[in-house]
């Protein structure tokens, strides 16, 4: 597979027509596992020698003892021996040759899909949130499934088709040793092979490009009611929810429908080819026996040839069969690889200790209007400082771009205009590994994985002051810091306790501290939570809040902040409103000045003390 540095030099994706392209996928396949694919086609080449030797020894033995045996006095034994032993020998090789071909040609396709799933992953990391968001999760598991899959169909056969050109041509010029006009009737199948793939490339390649695109949506579909399993349940829509799956299974099946009534049309008609050939020889051969003008060894060796030469046609058909699939994949995963866009890698270290001096300069973040019209603006010269050990609360109604402020933050997207700087560095030159390590962000969507507590908040990766895999004792402290070690010490394993898928067997509190301890156990110096202790009881977040302050040396930390009491202990507080700073500066200075902040703050009490209410009848 090509290198990262040349894959930004040279489209992923394969110019040209169908037939260039099919070539140029060949020997990118060829390329990224030249030993593997040589090992396989020798033992290929090796397999159809034999087979050749074979026919060919078969038309010696029809001339030295069968036909001397029918009408002569006899053959001496050792030729019988002999002829026996040439016939052992050449079977052995061939069977060495099969299991060679079929051993490493499997190995060899098996890794060109390892290598594209590989590409395709390693992207998916790079690529900004902002174009993650912009293509659904069933398409993208599609990507690195199915179409890496397909991309590699072709790579199984392929050894063999190669392989047995070799056997081709020595067959044909076997057959025509043998006898011209005998052979002249053998090879006239290989043009005709041609002209069928070419007709059946034709009708293949749309029906196949159909098939892949069903398949991702209804990958798609499937997710999408996976993730909603909860609101299916509870809202009654199993029947809406089956009605949308088998709608595009439907057209799924009926896409896989297509292509396999075009491949039952094709596949006969190459099996046909050989046996027709075979026929003609038989029948001009019976005819130029008894004229006298060759022998009987010589339509033998011809037509057994023939009919070998059915096996090499048939695995050039599964070739020729498959480059529409694989030419489809490629192309759907080349999509993915050549997408561009994503953060450009800096140099600069961040040397610094205790929290991170945060601050922005006239962010702004631009999406494309609708239908051509003018860009829109999710954020527009958003300017902040959060001193380090500070920290910031953003308050705004829904839309108002909060959730944007956050990936630009903690840079999972770099703003259009504007400029975003750490410690005074300006993040685009800050190292990606020093980024990571100083800056930890907190969804209100906590995503806990089907594993243990401990790898849950570790996430397997070790202590980079130290080099060693975090102990006990720290992930014990991040939980007590995130207020879950009571919850965790109830838990009949303890930090071995085993959650159940995105965290099934706990409640949405539980889940978000378990997110907290997990970026608190990295030691960050920034620490950004998007609305994270939403599920979390008020007494609790705000003890997490003041145990922040002294975590690490104290942390800088930037909230999105909807309960009053939580705003009022942060340093400062940014109203936000359409993407724009509406007012900062402190919770009882935006109470006094800013009426749009009095109303927010007003109605999120409002709305708290409703659903207190409601939760004591």
């Amino acid at each position: 597979m090509p290198t990262a540095s040349a894959r930004a030099e040279t489209p992923y994706a394969l110019p040209g027509g169908a037939v260039r392209r099919s070539l140029l996928l060949i020997g990118r396949g060829l390329r990224s596992q030249p030993r593997t694919f040589a090992i396989a086609i020798s033992a290929s080449v090796l397999y159809g020698l034999g087979m050749v030797a074979q026919g060919w020894v078969l038309g010696r033995i029809t001339d030295t003892v069968v036909v001397p045996a029918i009408e002569g006095p006899g053959v001496p034994r050792s030729t019988i021996w002999w002829a026996g032993l040439a016939l052992l020998g050449i079977g052995l090789l061939t069977a060495v040759g099969v299991a060679g071909r079929r051993v490493f040609a499997g190995m060899a396709s098996f890794d060109v899909q390892a290598g594209h799933r590989r590409l395709v992953t390693r992207q998916y990391l790079r690529l900004p949130m902002s174009w993650h968001r912009r293509h659904p999760t069933g398409q993208l598991l599609s990507n690195a499934n199915a179409d890496a899959e397909s991309a590699g169909f072709v790579f199984t056969p392929l050894p063999f088709a190669l392989g047995v050109l070799a056997m081709l041509l020595v067959a044909s010029g076997a057959m025509l040793a043998a006898d011209v006009v005998l052979g002249l009737i053998g090879v006239s199948v290989l043009p005709l092979v041609l002209v069928v793939n070419a007709v059946y490339r034709r009708y293949m390649s749309p029906a196949i490009t159909k098939v892949q695109h069903e398949r991702a949506r209804t990958s798609d579909v499937a997710h999408e009611s996976f993730e909603a399993a909860a609101v299916v349940k509870a809202l009654g829509t199993e029947q809406l929810e089956e009605t949308r799956f088998d709608a595009v299974a439907q057209d799924l099946r009926a896409s896989n429908v297509a292509v396999g009534k075009i491949r039952s049309v094709f596949d006969p008609v190459i099996d046909m080819l050989p046996a027709l050939a075979t026929l003609g020889v038989l029948a001009a051969g019976t005819v130029r026996v008894a004229d006298g003008l060759t022998g009987t060894g010589a339509v033998v060796t011809t037509a057994y040839l023939l009919t070998v030469m059915t096996f090499p046609v048939r695995a050039i058909g599964f070739v020729l069969g498959d480059l529409p699939r694989s030419l489809v994949g490629h192309e759907r995963i080349s999509r993915v690889i050549d997408a561009r866009g994503y953060l450009s890698e800096g140099d600069q270290d961040l040397p610094g200790r205790g929290g991170l001096h945060l601050s922005t300069e006239d962010v702004t973040v631009t999406v494309p209007g609708i239908t051509g019209g003018p860009d829109r603006h999710l954020l527009h010269q958003v300017s902040l400082d959060v001193p380090a050990g500070h920290t910031l609360a953003v308050v705004g109604p829904t839309g108002s771009g909060k959730s944007t402020l956050v990936d630009v933050l903690a840079r999972l997207q770099d703003p259009a205009g504007g400029q975003v700087r750490y410690d005074g560095v300006p993040a685009p030159s800050v190292r990606t590994s020093d980024r990571t390590a100083a800056i930890a962000l907190v969804a209100q969507n906590a995503f806990v994985f089907e594993d243990t507590i401990a790898e849950n908040v570790t996430l397997g990766q070790v202590d980079p002051s130290t080099g060693a895999p975090y102990d006990a004792d720290q992930v014990w402290e991040a939980l007590r810091t995130a207020r879950a070690e009571d919850f965790v010490t109830a838990m009949p394993d303890g930090l071995d306790t085993v959650v159940g898928e995105r965290g099934a067997s706990l409640s949405g509190g539980q889940r978000q501290r378990l997110a907290i301890a997990r970026a608190l156990i990295r030691r960050p110096r920034l620490l950004i939570m998007d609305d994270a202790t939403s599920a979390v009881d008020p007494v609790v977040e705000q003890d997490i809040l003041h145990r922040l302050r002294s975590y690490a040396g104290g942390v800088t930390v930037v909230l999105i902040a909807y309960r009053s009491a939580t705003i009022m202990l942060a340093d400062t507080v940014l109203h936000l409103d359409g993407g724009r700073v509406v007012d900062h500066g402190t919770h009882t200075e935006l109470l006094a000045r800013d009426a749009g902040y009095r109303r927010l703050v007003t109605t999120y009490q409002r709305e708290r003390q409703a659903r207190d209410s409601q939760e004591v009848r």
